[in-house]
């Protein structure tokens, strides 16, 4: 005999779906940060709470949607680079969740220089 549970409704903050889309995009290849928009100044390398800025979601009971704004490494093949991208946020966000991803928008803001990079880790304090 198959007996069914009655279980609750199970509600995924937008927050937590924010904080995954954001630390697979941080993964991805050729991605070098997300970008908090022309409003906050320079990209900054992101991570822990600030992992969210950069990443817009819309999250339904069933469904969730996608926007992200991401700095690219110079060089890298951006096309490829942002499919890649929308995979592997895709993947995360399903797997962790269970929510369809029914899109995933990438906006690319900026190209960053691995040199600047390498200086705003060193010592980001330092004025230029």
């Amino acid at each position: 005999m198959s007996e069914e549970i009655q279980a609750g409704l199970i509600r995924i903050s937008d927050d937590v779906v924010s904080t995954i889309a954001g630390l697979a995009a941080l993964e991805t290849p050729g991605i070098a940060a997300m970008s908090g928009g022309i409003s906050e100044g320079l990209a900054k390398r992101l991570s822990g709470k600030n992992v969210q800025k950069g990443v817009s979601v819309e999250v339904g009971q069933v469904e969730a949607a996608i926007d992200l704004r991401v700095i690219v490494h110079y060089g890298s093949k951006i096309q490829e680079v942002c499919h890649d991208l929308q995979l592997n946020v895709r993947e995360a966000v399903e797997n962790m969740t269970g929510l369809n991803v029914v899109e995933v928008n990438v906006k690319v803001e900026g190209v960053a220089f691995r040199e600047e990079e390498n200086a705003a880790i060193e010592d980001p304090q330092r004025v230029k």
